[in-house]
């Protein structure tokens, strides 16, 4: 079972940006977890980051031409304004997991609003890193009763 775990916007700066939201987890060692959690629940995790629009919008489609199990996203800012990303996700046929280490609904208003809400399975936030873990629990529950 691959399940695509996919990174958005200045998640690759994870460790150094506002430690108060983020913590000083890195990416890498987000997953690091990921794959460690997916070894122990039988799915292979495969990440992917990007500052750049297009590409996430590419390894999006690429993911469904795979036929991956089910996708984790945690987009960043683009969660609030990429309807580009939102059409990406659309196409896909398999369970979408939004997912946020900070609670969006806490912080400033523009970050209440999610353009991927209606079409994702479910969101995650506020949990720190144990947002893509539970993201992951259940994309993969998701995935299994989808088969």
């Amino acid at each position: 079972m691959k399940i695509l775990m996919l990174h958005g916007i200045n998640h690759n700066m994870f460790g150094k940006r506002d430690p108060k939201q983020y913590g000083t987890v890195t990416l890498a060692e987000i997953d690091a977890q990921l794959q460690a959690l997916g070894k122990e629940l039988g799915a292979e995790v495969e990440s992917f980051q990007s500052n750049s629009e297009g590409a996430m919008c590419e390894r999006i489609h690429r993911g469904f031409a795979e036929g991956v199990y089910a996708v984790l996203i945690n987009a960043g800012a683009w969660t609030h304004y990429s309807y580009g990303i939102r059409d990406a996700l659309a196409i896909l046929t398999v369970p979408v997991v939004e997912l946020h280490m900070s609670n969006i609904h806490a912080r400033e208003k523009f970050r209440h609003h999610s353009v991927f809400a209606e079409i994702v399975k479910g969101q995650i936030c506020g949990f720190g890193v144990d947002s893509y873990l539970l993201g992951l629990r259940a994309a993969v529950s998701a995935a299994a009763h989808a088969q």
